[in-house]
This record gives structure tokens, sequence and C-alpha cells, in this order.
């Protein structure tokens, strides 16, 4: 018997009630000068919305609800929430 416990990792889904993305009032932006890829985004993003992209995240607007957890939690402070407005998305 192992020592660790296996968690569940969500996917984003297309479909019915897949993009998601249109729900939210703010928008987490990367500065990929400052991320320095330890991935933590990718993994504690509750939609599974951040990818990894040619070695950097990148984030899945469709799906990403603005929640703020990966701004909250990047420990050198690379990703910030913006309004969706001056993203563009």
């Amino acid at each position: 018997m192992s020592n660790y416990q296996v968690l569940p990792f969500s996917k984003s889904k297309i479909g019915v009630a897949g993009k998601t993305g249109f729900w939210r009032s703010l928008t987490p932006v990367i500065d990929h000068n400052k991320c320095v890829k330890c991935l933590l985004c990718v993994t504690l993003c509750p939609e599974a919305s951040i990818v990894v992209k040619q070695d950097s995240p990148q984030i899945l607007y469709d799906y990403c609800k603005g929640c703020g957890i990966c701004a909250e939690e990047c420990p050198v402070k690379a990703i910030e929430m913006v309004s969706g407005d001056e993203v563009g998305t």
C-alpha cells in the first residue's frame, strides 16, 4: 500500500455547461516576465482553466470563472486580476 493519496484532477469540458468564462467579472492576466514557472496556478485552479503550453502557464479564458485563486497563491505575484473589459475577453 502506498503512502500517498490520489487526488482527483478536473479537466475543462467543451459542451453544454463547459464554457463558463462569461460568468467572471475579473480576469487573471499572467506577466510571463515575472512568472518562475512553478505551475502552482495550474495545480490550484479549480476549473482546470490554466494549462501548460510551451513550458509556460496559459489561461483558457473560455473556462476561467475569475475566482482569483491563481493570483492569490502565485508566489511571485505574476498574476493580476483585472476587469474583463481591460483584457478584451
